[in-house]
């Protein structure tokens, strides 16, 4: 992948030819929107959903706690029945197994955030959605993981690049954060009164969040 690429220009091109086909009769492509949470799937289901026909696909193994997952999952859940759209967004609940997260991050466990223990953990959630993706004929995939301040785009859209060719998906390329879409985020949370947790979900990094916030 080429350094220094606009992620969200290359987006915002891609839509602009999708909308052309739409003001020309076409039905809007179907997108598999991997959702990591209720408060960052909001921005990017109000800004995507006039483009595309989305369905959000909640997999996520690296939350350690039950509780925690069922809690996030509800919460999004929540949220599509309540968010205003023009299309129709529907939801996919992912198998949930921690023990898949284990695995894909074993030996980078203290590495802390941000490290190749984020990577292989995004590369674990964006496989299992370009599968399904492929399996169930989307057009495109994409996740809304780039929407924070603390993940990576590139790594996220260097991931997403290969899946796609791997699995014959198109993929979305996005950096949501950007245009301020975390701030938006945080205005959609305020205004559905989302639960907003403070940690990306895996018990490494709520163990370091919680030696953060004793320091």
């Amino acid at each position: 992948m080429e350094a220094n690429i606009n992620f969200q220009l290359k987006m915002e091109e891609e839509l602009h030819l999708i909308d052309e086909e739409i003001e020309k009769g076409k039905i809007p492509p179907t997108l598999l929107l991997h959702g990591c949470c209720a408060p960052c799937s909001s921005y990017v289901l109000e800004y995507l959903n006039r483009h595309f026909r989305i369905t959000s696909f909640y997999y996520n193994p690296n939350i350690s706690e039950l509780v925690e997952y069922n809690k996030r999952v509800d919460e999004l859940k929540r949220l599509i029945s309540e968010l205003p759209v023009i299309n129709e967004v529907s939801f996919i609940e992912g198998r949930y197994d921690p023990s898949e997260y284990d695995a894909a991050v074993y030996g980078l466990e203290n590495l802390g955030e941000r490290s190749k223990r984020c990577y292989a953990c995004y590369e674990l959630r964006l496989e299992d959605t370009a599968k399904k993706a492929a399996e169930l004929n989307f057009d495109y995939f994409t996740t809304t993981l780039s929407i924070s301040p603390h993940k990576n785009a590139r790594w996220l859209n260097e991931i997403g690049e290969r899946l796609g060719e791997k699995y014959g998906v198109k993929y979305l390329y996005a950096d949501f954060k950007k245009k301020n879409g975390y701030k938006r985020s945080i205005e959609l949370s305020e205004e559905y009164g989302l639960y907003r947790q403070d940690y990306c979900g895996c018990k490494y990094s709520k163990k370091e969040k919680e030696l953060s916030n004793k320091s």
